[in-house]
């Protein structure tokens, strides 16, 4: 089970460095839970290989950087699609 578990902290860290994917989007896309997925690229890789841990570190820290952006176009596109469908 263990072997498992270390497979599964690699394969996250090498996602979310190729892609930028956000820990919400990683989770999305291997089912499992955004709890999960930060805990296993935070607490676990730093164990297992800490030179990919570092990795998954700065494509974490711009994806917090860039939140507040992506949620206020999130956010603008909700509006705009509300005041099309009121035309």
């Amino acid at each position: 089970m263990i072997g498992n578990v270390e497979k599964r902290c690699i394969q996250l860290g090498h996602y979310i460095v190729e892609t930028g994917a956000t820990v919400r989007q990683t989770a999305s896309v291997f089912g499992i839970s955004k709890s999960t997925v930060h805990n296993d690229v935070t607490k676990r890789l730093s164990i297992i290989n800490p030179l990919l841990c570092s990795e998954v570190k700065e494509v974490l820290d711009i994806n917090k950087a860039q939140r507040h952006i992506r949620g206020g176009l999130a956010t603008k596109e909700k509006y705009a699609r509300k005041n099309n469908s009121m035309k």
